[in-house]
């Protein structure tokens, strides 16, 4: 068996070597599109995470076996090309859960507490010429009793749930297609969600249902104080809008997703000038060092069970 990792450096320092024991096992820190031939060589199984696998890659290669998605979304894949060509296609799904539930309340709790402002202050020494013990300019609450709304009650969604009850949240949720309505939480239309909801957290994918569906106009229905936080996919909150009604609105945002990754130099982001209503992180949430080594076992168990 003959396999290649085609972007490693998305797995960051994780550790390969439950590769090198299925075989002869090569890997590259990245492939760009002109490199995806010469990476592939004479390799029958591909690992990727998000180098595309097209048509051309497929036609070119009839020794591939097996092409492995280090991901969940199987949207870097011809599907319908692989297929033809008898070559199977499995991804992975469920790795993440709790790495981006964490991620999740990690983005929450830094933007209703404040954590950037008060640990400038203290670093900054200005805490040392306080006059009193204590310093309070940034009012912060507790989540207790505030209506949390969840748009993507998928797996991650519900685990997000269960954590925030635990907190005394009171959930509600929006099937963005309809069809999710097997839940233990009462589902609620957009609108209402939006307009009575404290904490909004997106856990959906990006499809036809999703799609800029935190538009302009969806930002205005926001309760005064509202976060929401985007844990799903870019493109389902509308960037530009966003950008303006963080200046312009009495709401907090917290993303770890873009629609173009990585961030471009202009974004509108860069610019919003209330700083402590905005957090992002680089796409960073479904990686605790746990569920990236879940995710290697996890295409180890796929490359196995294909029994080529």
């Amino acid at each position: 068996m003959k396999i290649v990792l085609l972007d490693a450096e998305t797995l960051s320092d994780s550790d390969l070597s439950p590769f090198e024991n299925l075989g002869d096992f090569i890997s590259y820190p990245l492939t760009s599109k002109e490199q995806r031939l010469l990476h592939i060589g004479d390799r029958n199984v591909i690992i990727t995470n998000k180098v595309v696998i097209d048509q051309e890659i497929i036609a070119a290669n009839p020794q591939l076996k097996l092409i492995c998605i280090a991901a969940t979304g199987m949207n870097n894949v011809d599907l319908i090309a692989a297929e033809k060509a008898g070559i199977m296609v499995k991804n992975v799904s469920g790795y993440s859960t709790e790495s981006v539930a964490q991620s999740t309340f990690s983005m929450l709790f830094q933007l209703i507490h404040q954590s950037r402002y008060y640990d400038h202050y203290t670093q900054s020494k200005e805490w040392c010429n306080s006059p009193t013990f204590t310093h309070l300019s940034k009012p912060f609450g507790e989540i207790k009793g505030k209506r949390w709304g969840i748009i993507g009650m998928g797996e991650i969604g519900r685990r997000v749930a269960e954590i925030a009850s635990v907190f005394g949240c009171e959930l509600c949720y929006f099937s963005a297609s309809g069809k999710n309505n097997q839940q233990d939480y009462p589902q609620v239309d957009l609108a209402t969600l939006l307009s009575t909801c404290d904490i909004i957290s997106i856990h959906a994918p990006l499809n036809e249902h999703t799609h800029n569906l935190i538009d302009k106009q969806a930002l205005k229905k926001l309760k005064a104080g509202a976060v929401l936080l985007n844990m799903g996919r870019g493109g389902i909150v509308n960037e530009d809008a966003m950008a303006e009604a963080l200046d312009q609105s009495d709401i907090y945002h917290g993303t770890d997703v873009l629609e173009i990754e990585p961030m471009i130099q202009d974004h509108p982001y860069l610019s919003v000038q209330a700083k402590e209503r905005l957090v992002m992180t680089p796409h960073t949430a479904w990686a605790s060092q746990e569920a990236r080594t879940k995710l290697i076992n996890m295409i180890v168990d796929n490359i196995k069970s294909a029994n080529f």
